[in-house]
């Protein structure tokens, strides 16, 4: 009996998709999925088995990353008649989830889409002009690139930028956001003692002294003014109140974007290139610099859904793609310990391209073995845990036996590497009420609890017992170490490691614990530059026209990046890239 109402009831939905499609009506429903960040919610429009339109109800996306899946995906998809169409590379969480969504809407309304119905109208490999002109062409749309680009634009340059990734913000988008400025308004208003001076010296012990210390100090002194410009000019929103401690740095002096994330200040980047009219090619990839007869370099070979596009240079070509991290063959040339074995933070597009091209004009590098990784990342995918920035408020780092093994607050490279000592290679972040309430990101990073929590790899509980339990932790000796550091924060000395910002309580409920491993994080290796970024050969000589700012170069670190250094780093010879190109 149950066997004939399945079959029978298999039919009648058969019979009206059938009747639907056939009707000539349009036909509406709504279908929804899981993105990466929450609930993505749509409403498709079909008509005889065409498919009229598809609506985004809600959704909690990346909104810099989603832009293009819920374009381009779309407009693929209507004007194909198929939900088979590519997703957009660097968002395929988003773009899996969103083409599921749509099928799931077709589905409740019992829909087909017909084949051979597609519009003839897909002009997504419109023919380009195979030249173009500009004063300065920026190869990358990270920070870097958007700082280089807009600084040109302002000082009277004609500029483009071309990216080969679909989106926009590489690296920096997916990024933290946080920017190291010493003697920052916030510091000031929070009675933070800091200097220039003191900067420098953190940041050249944190990379074993190996930074050029003239690119470091040059960094420094044009730190704040760079802040300054991106609050009142860019109108990235800061937090007036709170400051984060990365490891290494003596004080609290990075500033906070607004949700903790390099989308607050990637928004307002592109926000004000469409004020400025700076255009973007996206999917257009760099393939070769081109020099005239004096070395000079004047232009760029790239390349746009198999067309070839020149685009010339009458003042400089910018380089600014990043390093190398996501690049497996490439960081293991250099380190072959870091292969595949290691996830990485990095964005999909971070593979050295930058570098490689100006290798062939004869540029210098340097430092290409100095990789570090990124202690704190999802043990599945590899990407940053920001959740896990509560480590800067106070939050411990315990292992599978329920002790500290490292102070939190150290260099990367050295939490990294004490971790990968542990038992399966992993580590436990354990923080309380106490703590959630300064750091708040649970609160802000709710999203990334929502999916870490799907997964297993996150809980909140009224108990640090039931925490342990759930990640097979020794109870006992955790709870053990918790009264230690409870009695370090009452007492204001960690006896264990030496916290230099001073342990917190964990004794509140609700509790929170993730499990977390390290992932290839930052290059700091690549282009040898002058303080007027302009690229050098191998005999220190300038390659004319040729400028490159952000993590393509490999000047400033040293052996290992402290955290919030990369933000101020970009931002500052960005703009000193975009001056001095402007400027030629």
């Amino acid at each position: 009996m149950i066997k004939k109402t399945i079959i029978a009831s298999a039919i009648l939905a058969l019979t009206v998709g059938c009747s639907v499609q056939d009707s000539g009506k349009v036909v509406t429903s709504e279908g929804t999925a899981f993105g990466k960040h929450g609930e993505i919610k749509v409403q498709t429009a079909t008509k005889g088995g065409q498919l009229v339109s598809i609506n985004v109800l809600e959704q909690k996306e990346n909104k810099v990353l989603a832009a293009s899946v819920y374009t381009e995906m779309k407009d693929a998809m209507i004007n194909q008649n198929t939900t088979e169409v590519d997703g957009i590379s660097g968002a395929t969480v988003t773009s899996n989830a969103f083409k599921e969504a749509v099928e799931s809407s077709l589905a409740a309304a019992g829909v087909s889409l017909v084949a051979g119905l597609a519009k003839a109208n897909d002009t997504s490999k419109a023919i380009i002009e195979t030249e173009q002109n500009f004063d300065v062409v920026v190869i990358g749309s990270g920070g870097a690139g958007l700082s280089a680009a807009i600084t040109a634009k302002n000082a009277g340059a004609d500029v483009v930028i071309i990216e080969k990734m679909p989106t926009v913000g590489g690296n920096s988008l997916i990024t933290g956001g946080q920017m190291n400025v010493p003697g920052n308004w916030v510091q000031k208003s929070m009675g933070i003692e800091d200097s220039i001076d003191v900067f420098v010296q953190d940041t050249l012990k944190g990379g074993d002294y190996l930074g050029d210390p003239e690119m470091v100090r040059l960094m420094a002194e044009e730190a704040l003014p760079a802040a300054e410009w991106l609050r009142d000019y860019i109108k990235v929103d800061f937090y007036p109140d709170q400051l984060f401690q990365f490891g290494g740095h003596s004080v609290k002096r990075a500033l906070i974007p607004r949700n903790h994330t390099g989308a607050e200040w990637i928004s307002k980047f592109m926000a004000k290139t469409d004020e400025l009219e700076i255009p973007i090619h996206t999917r257009t990839t760099a393939t070769a610099l081109i020099q005239d007869q004096n070395g000079r370099v004047i232009g760029v070979e790239a390349e746009k859904n198999g067309q070839k596009i020149t685009y010339m240079a009458d003042r400089g070509v910018i380089m600014a793609t990043g390093g190398f991290g996501a690049n497996v063959a490439m960081r293991t040339k250099y380190v072959p310990e870091l292969d595949n074995r290691y996830g990485t933070t990095n964005a999909r597009g971070i593979m050295g391209d930058g570098i490689v091209m100006a290798q062939k004009l004869n540029a210098k590098t340097h430092n290409m073995e100095s990789i570090q990784t990124y202690p704190i990342c999802h043990t599945d995918t590899g990407v940053i845990s920001l959740i896990a920035d509560s480590r800067f408020f106070g939050a411990i780092v315990v292992n599978k036996e329920g002790h500290r093994f490292v102070e939190e607050l150290e260099r990367r490279d050295v939490i990294s590497r004490a971790i990968l000592a542990q038992t399966n290679q992993q580590a436990y972040v354990l923080w309380g009420s106490e703590i959630e309430q300064i750091a708040e990101t649970a609160k802000v990073h709710k999203d990334e609890f929502n999916e870490l929590n799907r997964k297993g790899m996150m809980y909140k509980a009224d108990s640090i017992e039931e925490l342990a339990s759930k990640f097979g932790v020794d109870k006992k000796a955790l709870m053990k170490q918790v009264e230690r550091v409870n009695q370090f924060a009452k007492n204001g000395k960690d006896s264990e490691f030496n916290h230099r910002g001073g342990l917190k309580p964990i004794m509140k409920a609700p509790f929170y614990m993730l499990v977390a491993k390290p992932s290839v994080h930052h290059t700091m290796g690549g282009l040898m530059t002058d303080t007027k970024t302009r690229v050098l050969d191998s005999k220190g000589k300038v390659i004319d026209g040729l400028y490159a700012a952000g993590e393509v170069t490999g000047m400033t670190h040293g052996s290992n990046r402290l955290g919030g250094n990369a933000i101020t780093d970009i931002t500052v010879f960005g703009r000193i890239a975009g001056k001095e190109a402007a400027a030629h």
